[in-house]
C-alpha cells in the first residue's frame, strides 16, 4: 500500500503546480525527518508568484525546532510582511506571536 507521501507525489505528477499538494509534501517530508527537502519545498512555495503564506509559518516553526533561530526569525519576518500584503491579518498575528516567543536576536 502506498504511503501518504507516495500518494501526494503521484498526484503531483498530474498537477505539479498544485499549491496544497506541494505544501502537503513539505509537511510529510518534515514528519519523515527530511528537513532540508521539506524546507526547500516551503521555500519554493514562499517564492511563488503569489507566495503561500502558511509556508512561511511552517518553515519558521521547523527552523525553530532545529534550533536554527536566526533563519526562523528571518522567514517569519518575511511571512509577516507577505501576510500583510495579502491582507491576512490572522496569519500575520500568529507569526508575530511566534516570532516574539523566540525572544531577542542575540545571534
Amino acid at each position: 500500500m502506498a504511503t501518504r507521501r507516495e500518494k501526494i507525489e503521484t498526484m503531483l505528477v498530474d498537477d505539479p503546480t498544485d499549491t496544497f499538494l506541494r505544501y502537503s509534501l513539505a509537511m510529510e517530508l518534515d514528519k519523515e525527518g527530511e528537513h532540508d527537502s521539506s524546507l526547500e519545498k516551503l521555500r519554493e512555495l514562499s517564492q511563488d508568484e503569489t507566495p503561500y503564506v502558511p509556508a512561511f509559518f511552517m518553515a519558521g516553526q521547523q527552523f525553530a525546532r532545529l534550533d536554527r533561530l536566526a533563519e526562523a526569525r528571518a522567514i517569519l519576518r518575511n511571512g509577516i510582511e507577505q501576510a500583510r500584503v495579502q491582507n491576512d491579518t490572522h496569519a500575520a498575528g500568529e507569526m508575530s506571536d511566534f516570532l516574539a516567543s523566540l525572544g531577542e536576536l542575540g545571534e
